[in-house]
């Protein structure tokens, strides 16, 4: 009987006077003089005061137990142990008197464990009783132990000891928080008082940035990062679980915002172009942490801590960079021991390759030394080698040009900062249209001077990179700012370009980006007297400062020192100067440093027609592919060359370019983005080179994913089968929708299989035409597979793989033209609510029940890897299908052997995989198929498997799967009298000796597939 039903038998005013007779009466107060108040000296039965004595107390406790059983119903125990229950809750009652606490004490154990406690002091007061009046006495005790400590609530002294309890307690808790107080160090109050101050100024320093060309016309010069951060992609590899047969390998990309490089890792390498937005990237990562105040960010652009030669420790941080903010003495390091700073070192790539090992050195013992913290390193892409920091823990992402979105975007708010929406459609038009001017526009710095250029030319735009560098200098070296107050000093534009290209190619020599403004004043200094517009215009530092601010070229990053806006502008610059020069012989020196690429392109544009030739002879006489490929690509700038110069380099760079083969393919890709330029197609190709170009570009996506997609465009009306294959495979390389939109929607669907992998992706097959053969790889959910197709009777081929959520099949009867389904779905059952599709092909890698397959009478072809139920085939496989093919692999036939094979006269090809030897037994029921005409034997059987295969004269042809090449098959030829073709397939990165091979069957024709 539990308590609350015996609580509806012992009503509370019987209960609680019996109670009340327990306990002697107290007085008012807290009860905290003469001894502690104890319930022993509170029942009536102990005691000095004794009002109860033994026989009252049975007296009462029979009356509990008369008034339990005086009501109606089924009586809780025997009436003959009414007696024995009676003396069980006197012995409990009297027990009372045995604990050692005091009322406030009970009340806190509650009334089930003050119940239990006197349970446990009276062991033999249930000795000899029933197992229903020993329920019913535990559930008495706990009713009269509720009852008691309402009485003890209701004392007078109750509340009042309570409180003084709860002022003792809370005065040890006090003390307890002093020690620990005492124990920890308390932050240094100065720390957050300066941090205070250091947020703020954080966010505000980084919160500006120059959208160029916004201000060549009485507009700022600079402007909220809010209104100018274009949030841009990173991308990176990732792995996934291959599966069954499957050979692991990197194939998955990873993309992510830019922004969120750090939120899923604690170290970054991000790599990215000239003018990608890295360091706009950092700036936005400083001013959003500032903000937020969760980390406190360090910005550290290395072309300024490299002028220092020692790299700063954290307590030099701010001091490096310029900050006029004092932190408390230690503050750095408290900040990075307690893991709270974000690190962000800008522009690797910026600094001399000699000093790089010892920067990574640098940012090594940071970390070693202050785990916990984040850290993003900045750099361009061929810096450093692509494993540079990958063992200290690095995810190294990529920083993706900007695709066409990102454009439309960037181009509508420079309009509307600029505020000149006028411009803003037609220059959208000519970027969608314009190949070469949507090529230049893949960074924010290509994007902006673009449409300054458009505004200033009224619409007029130049084609060719010469041009649109040339007529972007125009542009900012034409500027006037006369309202900064500056000297008037008047340079001429040829002034500005001799000055700026000194200093230029000083930088590109040096592998630096920054100089110092003492070295700039010498370079000057020395120009001075052949320049002849800048001679008398003032001293070299007047000069130079006059070029600072009104080139729009040259900027001062920090105290002391200078740099070009942009890597792409001192290239070109150094480029110029180098060939005025004559410094051929230099620049072809440097052509195995990727960094000097552009240089060389754009020194080829500089060059006169003599000076190309000598140049490109140079490239083409390293004999590499990258360096035949730089040659190739600097023919776009070449307008006067020797034919002859000309006709060896396309020649050279015929023999890579197109691919003609997979391997060639992968080796041309090697070459980096450079290689996408150069590649042509469809016009004009053969089949076999389109799917090499193809190959290529696919291979590149995640390095150069528009110039990729714009290469792979040009293909999706291809004919071919395998480029056509090839398009459809690189599907996850992208945007899943700008993909699928310009690409996938428009090829010819025969032969071809869509998969989809992300939520993405099957958003993306919503918006296409109907796709025959559909597959869903990973966790989709039936109802998300059926929401993205519009008419689910358009499927024929479904491939369900490595999906857990798919658990009753019987869903995917909506796709009624199907037929052909793959099954990899360990949770899915139901096999036999499929019989109404007419299915015909049916493949089981792994369901949870196979229950339900005899019922798919219609089947032609069947595969099935897991174990099949039963004592023989005829057991698990649907005896009515006339079944053409039967595939067994893996552990099908661990329990049925090839019994009842022979059921299935019908049986023209079947394919043995079996992990289990084969018996004689088993080839008898392959013996007796009358119709077997081509025998498939997996590798895998070779040699215990195989076992005593007899003679098959009536097989013609043989295959022979997934060889490693050691397998000894001269069995096979004697045993196969009647064949005709024998086809060779060899495993994963196994390679077959074909002419060995071939020789065992000399009557047949041998095959390698």
């Amino acid at each position: 009987m539990e308590p609350a039903v015996l609580g509806g038998k012992l009503a509370s005013s019987l209960v609680a006077p019996l109670v009340k007779k327990l306990f002697a009466t107290g007085g008012p107060g807290a009860g905290l003089v003469d001894r502690p108040v104890r319930l022993t000296r509170l029942v009536s039965f102990r005691g000095e005061q004794r009002h109860l004595g033994e026989a009252e107390v049975r007296r009462l406790a029979g009356r509990l137990v008369e008034a339990s059983l005086d009501s109606p119903g089924e009586p809780p125990f025997p009436p003959d142990e009414t007696e024995a229950v009676t003396d069980a809750l006197t012995a409990r009652l009297l027990a009372l008197g045995d604990l050692d606490m005091d009322d406030v004490q009970a009340v806190r154990l509650g009334h089930q464990e003050l119940a239990k406690q006197l349970r446990y002091r009276t062991p033999s007061a249930t000795g000899g009783l029933s197992a229903d009046a020993c329920y019913f006495l535990d559930s008495v005790t706990e009713w009269a132990c509720l009852h008691i400590l309402e009485f003890f609530t209701r004392r007078s002294t109750f509340v009042a000891r309570t409180l003084v309890e709860q002022s003792r307690w809370h005065a040890e808790l006090i003390a307890k928080v002093d020690v620990l107080i005492a124990r920890t160090p308390r932050p240094d109050a100065r720390d957050t008082a300066f941090e205070r101050r250091y947020l703020p100024y954080a966010a505000e320093q980084h919160n500006r940035i120059t959208i160029y060309g916004i201000d060549l016309r009485d507009s700022p010069d600079r402007w909220p990062l809010e209104v100018a951060y274009l949030s841009l992609e990173a991308t990176g590899d990732g792995e996934r679980a291959a599966l069954p047969g499957e050979h692991a390998e990197t194939e998955r990309t990873v993309r992510l915002p830019a922004e969120d490089a750090l939120l899923t890792h604690d170290r970054v390498l991000l790599r990215g172009d000239a003018g990608s937005g890295k360091t706009t990237l950092v700036q936005w990562l400083a001013v959003t942490a500032a903000r937020d105040g969760d980390r406190v960010p360090y910005v550290l652009p290395l072309r300024t801590l490299i002028r220092a030669g020692t790299l700063p420790a954290p307590a030099a941080f701010l001091t490096a960079v310029g900050c006029p903010l004092t932190p408390p003495d230690g503050w750095a390091e408290r900040v990075l021991s307690a893991g709270r700073g974000l690190v962000l070192v800008d522009g690797l790539d910026e600094i001399p390759a000699a000093d790089r090992h010892r920067t990574r050195d640098w940012l090594l013992a940071l970390i070693r030394a202050f785990p916990g913290n984040r850290w993003l390193l900045t750099s361009r892409p061929t810096a450093v080698r692509p494993d540079w920091l990958t063992a200290e823990g690095f995810r190294e992402l990529a920083l993706t040009p900007m695709r066409q979105s990102d454009v439309a975007t960037f181009v509508q708010r420079w309009h509307a900062a600029a505020d000149a929406p006028e411009y803003e459609g037609n220059l959208l038009d000519a970027l969608r249209t314009k190949r070469d001017l949507a090529r230049l526009a893949t960074n924010p710095l290509m994007c902006g001077l673009i449409c300054a250029l458009h505004r200033e030319r009224r619409g007029y735009l130049p084609t060719g990179r010469k041009e649109l560098y040339d007529a972007a200098l125009t542009m900012l070296l034409a500027r006037r700012d006369r309202e900064r107050g500056m000297e008037a000093v008047e340079l001429s534009e040829e002034a500005q370009l001799e000055l700026l290209q000194r200093l230029a190619y000083a930088l590109v020599l040096s592998g630096r980006t920054e100089m110092e403004v003492e070295t700039a004043e010498g370079i000057v200094q020395r120009a001075l007297p052949s320049v002849a517009s800048a001679a008398g215009q003032g001293d070299a530092a007047t000069v130079l400062h006059a070029l600072l601010l009104r080139s729009g070229l040259l900027r001062r990053p920090g105290e002391g020192t200078l740099d070009f806006v942009h890597r792409t502008f001192q290239d070109y610059l150094g480029a110029r100067y180098a060939v005025e020069e004559g410094h051929l012989d230099v620049i072809a020196g440097r052509a195995d440093d990727t960094q000097w690429e552009d240089v060389i392109r754009m020194a080829v544009a500089h060059a006169r027609p003599g000076e190309r030739a000598v140049l490109l002879r140079r490239l083409l006489a390293a004999d590499t592919p990258r360096l035949t490929l730089l040659a190739l690509a600097c023919l776009e700038h070449a307008t006067a060359l020797d034919p002859a110069v000309r006709a060896e380099v396309e020649a050279r760079a015929g023999a890579l370019i197109p691919p003609g083969s997979k391997e060639d393919a992968k080796a041309l890709a090697e070459a980096g983005p450079l290689v996408l330029e150069l590649l042509p197609g469809p016009e004009g190709l053969t089949d076999a080179e389109a799917h090499g170009v193809t190959v290529t570009a696919s291979l590149l996506a995640g390095q150069e994913p528009v110039g990729a997609l714009a290469v792979l465009r040009r293909f999706r009306d291809h004919a071919d089968l395998d480029v056509r294959r090839q398009l459809v495979g690189t599907w996850d390389r992208f945007d899943a929708h700008e993909y699928a939109v310009e690409v996938l929607d428009h090829l010819e669907r025969t032969g071809l299989f869509l998969t989809c992998a992300t939520a993405a992706q099957r958003e993306a097959v919503a918006v296409m035409g109907p796709w025959a053969c559909l597959g869903f790889r990973g966790s989709h959910r039936s109802s998300e597979m059926l929401g993205c197709v519009a008419d689910p009777g358009t499927v024929e081929q479904l491939h369900i793989v490595a999906n857990p959520e798919v658990t009753e099949l019987g869903e995917l009867s909506v796709f009624d033209s199907l037929r052909l389904l793959l099954i990899h779905c360990p949770s899915a059952r139901g096999l036999g609510q499929l019989a109404g599709l007419s299915l015909t092909d049916l493949l089981i890698m792994e369901a949870a029940d196979l229950t339900g397959l005899p019922d798919l009478t219609t089947l032609r072809q069947l595969s099935v890897d897991q174990r099949l139920p039963g004592t023989r085939l005829t057991d698990s496989l649907p005896t009515g299908a006339p079944l053409a093919y039967l595939y067994l692999g893996d552990d099908a036939i661990a329990g049925t052997g090839l019994r009842g094979l022979s059921h299935w006269e019908t049986l023209g090809a079947v394919y043995l995989a079996p992990t289990t030897p084969l018996t004689a037994e088993d080839w008898a029921e392959v013996r007796r198929l009358p119709q077997l005409a081509l025998l498939y034997l997996n590798g895998c059987l070779f040699p215990d498997n195989l076992g005593p295969m007899p003679p098959l004269p009536g097989v013609v042809d043989l295959n022979l799967m997934d060889l490693e090449g050691d397998e000894d098959i001269s069995v096979l030829p004697p045993l196969l009298p009647d064949l005709r073709t024998v086809t060779l397939s060899a495993a994963h990165g196994a390679a077959l000796d074909t002419d060995r091979l071939a020789a065992l069957f000399p009557d047949a024709e041998v095959l390698l597939d």
